[in-house]
C-alpha cells in the first residue's frame, strides 16, 4: 500500500463532510464532526497546518474510513 500524502486540515473536513459527517460544534480549537447515520463522531484539532501521522490516523479510525476509503474522497474533491 502506499503512503499517504500528508493532509492539510481544511482538506480533511471537507473528506469528513463529503463521507455524511457535519460539524457540531467547536470547543476551543477542536472541531467535533458527527455522522448520525453510522453513529460516528471525529475531533479534529485545528491547532497546527498538519497534522502529525498518528493523530491523522486516529481522526480516521474515530470516523470509520479506510485508507482506500478515504483515498476515493480524497479524488472526488
Amino acid at each position: 500500500m502506499s503512503k499517504l500524502a500528508p493532509t492539510s486540515l481544511e482538506t480533511l473536513a471537507k473528506i469528513l463532510e463529503k463521507a455524511g459527517f457535519f460539524l457540531d460544534r467547536i470547543k476551543g480549537s477542536h472541531y467535533i464532526y458527527i455522522n448520525r447515520e453510522v453513529n460516528k463522531r471525529a475531533v479534529v484539532p485545528f491547532h497546527k497546518k498538519e497534522l502529525p501521522r498518528g493523530t491523522f490516523f486516529e481522526i480516521l479510525r474515530q470516523a470509520g474510513i479506510s485508507r482506500n476509503q478515504f483515498e476515493k474522497l480524497q479524488q472526488e474533491i
